[in-house]
């Protein structure tokens, strides 16, 4: 074989070999992605049925009850304008509360509800994840029946740099 040709092979071989690597890294990507959707989002049949996803928004209050076993938990989570009933069986994290901010990881069940084997509860008082936040804003800004006005929370005030007055630091 003359050294043109085995040069040639060592190239296709190659490109071969970085086009599946390439296919194997983007494959894993598209399994493990997860869309993030708001009780409103639920409400209108926008969630994907089939695989997981990230539900967000916060506990409501007087919402938190335990099973008789200890370790499942039901609550419900709300946009301001749609609620969805959440189960999940196991231990919460310690900053959960009731009127918090949440964001829920599992899969719609049959029965309606949403079944989380992950729960993430803010850290601190005043952040709240950012998709959790927009979908309250838009949620506030539609004019839906029991919206709260468009107003931005103090979150949002400090992360753009802006004072109760609107005045940028």
């Amino acid at each position: 074989m003359k050294a043109r040709y085995r040069r040639f092979g060592l190239l296709a071989a190659g490109v071969v070999s970085a086009g599946l690597a390439c296919a194997l890294v983007l494959n894993a990507l598209r399994s493990n992605m997860m869309f993030f959707v708001t009780p409103s989002q639920v409400a209108s049949h926008e969630a994907p049925l089939a695989q997981r996803f990230r539900l967000g928004g916060l506990v409501e209050r007087h919402s938190l009850r335990r099973d008789a076993d200890g370790l499942t938990v039901r609550f419900v989570v709300s946009d301001t304008t749609s609620s969805v009933r959440v189960v999940y069986r196991g231990a919460l994290p310690d900053l959960f509360r009731e009127g918090s901010g949440v964001v829920a990881q599992g899969r719609l069940g049959d029965d309606g509800q949403f079944h989380a084997d992950e729960v993430l509860a803010k850290h601190d008082e005043k952040y709240m994840p950012p998709e959790v936040s927009s979908a309250l804003r838009q949620a506030a800004g539609s004019g839906q029946p029991g919206a709260q006005p468009a107003t931005k929370p103090a979150a949002v005030r400090v992360a753009a740099g802006l004072s109760d007055q609107g005045v940028q630091r």
